[in-house]
């Protein structure tokens, strides 16, 4: 006899979005099964992934709803002014700045920052002792799992396991989405022929929790302040984008060599700086899925949407679908509705693709616009970054929107 089991969801996908909802639902007292097909203690080392995420103010309060941010075993570094500025590689930055101070966003005294630098490693550690803790939770790792859709309720195939029937599969898979493909729903994508090259720094003088956006003609080159540590007690993670040729020269360079193109992008205003640790790179397009739900079907995270990462809101937006899915089918269970409904994920829907489309727009719209050289381009986006900074209205509703909680 197979050993049947029902859970409320299940969700294939332990990565951060996925990991964090499924936290959350058994935070809410939702019966719900995880299935990935990797083993999660080995995403805690260090070099597993390299990267550190800008969590915005509003993605806090879901991991903290989720019962994660207070189990970060690495303090999170607050991210209190961004620095906006246009430039050329080894030149002054333009004169004409955009600061964003979020003392200034007219929100709650705990949340006076933009977001938090943390390391993508003490996130994948939070996850993994929650997730091992939490009553209603069953975790599957590494596994394979095949999946059929009905009217009635999806049903999951745990290779070697048990027999799960859901009301809900919600897919946290990533771009490449098996269970998207599955249902047929088709996506657009936007190559960018540019790489994402991530580092961490060490730096002679602290960061004061400021941030930098640099526009360069390839790309923006981000430095994000991270919380030190008795080694380096001055830390910044850098992201910047470049193209495909140029960040494969770049990344063959010794770290000599590579230290010097970092500082001629970054300035002196942080002073000498060192390399920490290693490099990672990523190809960058962005991705949107035509529907978000198909029968007892939910997408979540990269696995509905990817964008550029130039305004810091991909890993944000996947907090968001999890902070309005996690309320919908907490509701739905609390009242008795059918928690993988057509009407449950018709609001799920409405609610999320809005601002993912916008946001994938937006961030599109910028990078075609920062990522040139164009000399009348330039001074149009040098003096529309100075009309806003003189615009305290305006500003202040930039800093609500990249806060999360406007």
């Amino acid at each position: 006899m197979a050993d049947i089991r029902q859970v409320d969801v299940c969700i294939l996908g332990a990565g951060p979005v996925g990991g964090s909802l499924a936290c959350l639902l058994a935070e809410r007292g939702v019966r719900t099964a995880i299935v990935d097909h990797a083993a999660l203690p080995p995403m805690e080392h260090p070099d597993f992934d390299g990267r550190a995420y800008a969590v915005a103010a509003g993605s806090r309060a879901v991991l903290e709803r989720a019962g994660l941010w207070a189990r970060l075993p690495y303090p999170a570094g607050p991210i209190r002014d961004i620095r906006v500025s246009d430039g050329k590689i080894g030149r002054p930055a333009s004169p004409l700045f955009l600061h964003f101070d979020s003392r200034e966003a007219g929100v709650d005294q705990a949340e006076e920052a933009f977001g938090w630098m943390v390391e993508a490693r003490s996130l994948r550690m939070a996850i993994n002792a929650h997730m091992a803790e939490l009553d209603g939770l069953e975790v599957f790792a590494p596994a394979k799992a095949a999946v059929r859709r009905t009217d009635e309720h999806a049903v999951i195939e745990i290779e070697g396991g048990p027999v799960l029937h859901a009301a809900l599969v919600v897919s946290a898979e990533g771009r490449g989405s098996k269970l998207r493909e599955q249902a047929g729903i088709r996506v657009t994508r936007l190559p960018y022929g540019q790489t994402g090259i991530v580092v961490a720094i060490a730096h002679e003088k602290p960061h004061h929790g400021s941030a930098l956006e640099h526009f360069l003609p390839s790309g923006p080159f981000a430095q994000l302040p991270m919380a030190g540590n008795a080694e380096e007690p001055n830390l910044s993670a850098l992201v910047w984008t470049e193209r495909d040729d140029v960040a494969r020269r770049l990344l063959a360079m010794d770290d000599v060599a590579f230290g010097r193109e970092v500082q001629r992008r970054m300035g002196a205003h942080l002073g000498a700086i060192q390399l920490v640790g290693r490099r990672w790179s990523y190809p960058l397009g962005a991705l949107h899925a035509h529907r978000y739900t198909d029968t007892r079907l939910a997408l979540i995270g990269d696995a509905a949407h990817g964008i550029h990462p130039i305004a810091g809101q991909g890993l944000n937006l996947g907090f968001r679908d999890v902070g309005c899915l996690g309320d919908l089918v907490a509701a739905a269970k609390a009242s008795g509705e059918d928690i993988g409904g057509a009407a449950l994920l018709r609001r799920y829907q409405a609610a999320r693709r809005p601002d993912a489309l916008m946001m994938l727009a937006a961030t599109d719209a910028l990078d075609r616009l920062f990522s040139t050289d164009n000399p009348a381009v330039r001074l149009a986006r040098d003096l529309g970054i100075a009309a806003v900074h003189r615009m305290p209205r305006l500003k202040r509703m930039f800093m609500r929107k990249a806060m999360g909680v406007g």
